[in-house]
């Protein structure tokens, strides 16, 4: 089983329009609303792969009994933390070409007894977890060390974590030596403090990660592929051109590679390999919809130790 652990969830709904212009009226082609936050989104990845996941997060209102009832029906064991706040709502708008404008909430602000409630429903659920991934950003009221008490308690209790958050969250955490971190580029470049320009400057930021306390890290590098840095080496996983055919929506595509990767085992080039194929799958879907098996082609993904350092990254972060 793999436990998920969302402390800012969102129901995410998504519009695609033909284009979108200042000021008007738009009317979608289609629309949809799912149970959103990334941990949440790596657990509909977990279910529609077939495995068991449970998800922690806290929900309140409406909009949180909304949230429970649509992990529900994606196959997900819900555990909602009740809170006095009300879940929030974020909004995607998807062009024609892929474009996409996001308007995320800033969700309710937690109290210390809710927060306290969190830890404790991780803790009651933990034994049970081959992995626990806690995911995404720290909602008002939780203080930047939370997921470091997180990450500590799981740890007393014998359980492996994967932690994708960034900033001051992902600082603090480091120094309780999570087994596997997931940063996107950007969140890379923020953690060590200076720009990416090449594949190698990715891999020269995750090694100092390492240095700093995490065991592993899943460096996803957008359309570059993505690398695997941990004790055993440093791989680098890529598609062949041409198997992205149409990006429909990159919302949930990191998600969907962590959710992959954990259920390939979590370590090695093998998991590797999932991870590419499965956020390869997710960008070629609507909204935050994640793949299912049927959608992945490991045949397409190459994992090799030879790593292009000189390879300059499509999109070089700031």
């Amino acid at each position: 089983m793999i436990l998920t652990v969302t402390p800012n969830p969102s129901l995410d709904r998504t519009y695609e329009l033909p284009g979108l212009e200042h000021g008007a009226v738009l009317r979608a082609t289609a629309d949809r609303v799912d149970p959103g936050g990334k941990g949440v989104n790596v657990s509909r990845a977990v279910a529609a792969a077939g495995q068991r996941t449970v998800a922690v997060a806290p929900l309140g209102g409406p909009e949180g009994a909304l949230h429970a009832q649509l992990a529900g029906e994606y196959g997900i064991e819900a555990a909602g933390v009740p809170i006095a706040g009300s879940t929030r709502v974020n909004v995607t708008l998807v062009e024609p070409d892929g474009t996409l404008t996001k308007v995320n909430a800033a969700g309710p602000r937690i109290t210390a007894p809710e927060a306290e409630a969190l830890l404790e429903a991780v803790r009651n659920r933990s034994a049970a977890a081959a992995w626990i991934a806690c995911c995404g950003s720290l909602p008002r009221g939780l203080p930047q060390q939370w997921y470091a008490e997180l990450v500590a308690r799981s740890h007393r209790a014998g359980a492996r974590i994967a932690l994708d958050t960034s900033g001051g969250a992902l600082t603090a955490a480091l120094r309780e030596r999570p087994d596997v971190v997931k940063p996107n580029a950007d969140e890379l470049a923020e953690a060590v403090g200076r720009p990416l320009a090449t594949v190698g400057d990715a891999v020269k930021a995750a090694e100092e990660l390492r240095e700093r306390g995490a065991h592993s890290v899943l460096a996803s590098l957008g359309a570059d592929g993505q690398l695997l840095i941990d004790g055993t080496g440093t791989y680098y996983g890529s598609t062949r051109a041409g198997t992205v055919r149409t990006v429909r929506s990159n919302v949930g595509a990191g998600d969907a590679s962590l959710a992959g990767f954990l259920t390939a085992g979590g370590i090695g080039p093998a998991a590797l390999a999932s991870a590419v194929a499965h956020g390869t799958a997710a960008v070629q879907l609507p909204g935050s919809v994640m793949p299912t098996p049927a959608d992945l082609d490991l045949s397409a993904v190459t994992t090799t130790t030879a790593i292009p350092l000189d390879r300059a990254l499509t999109e070089p972060t700031s």
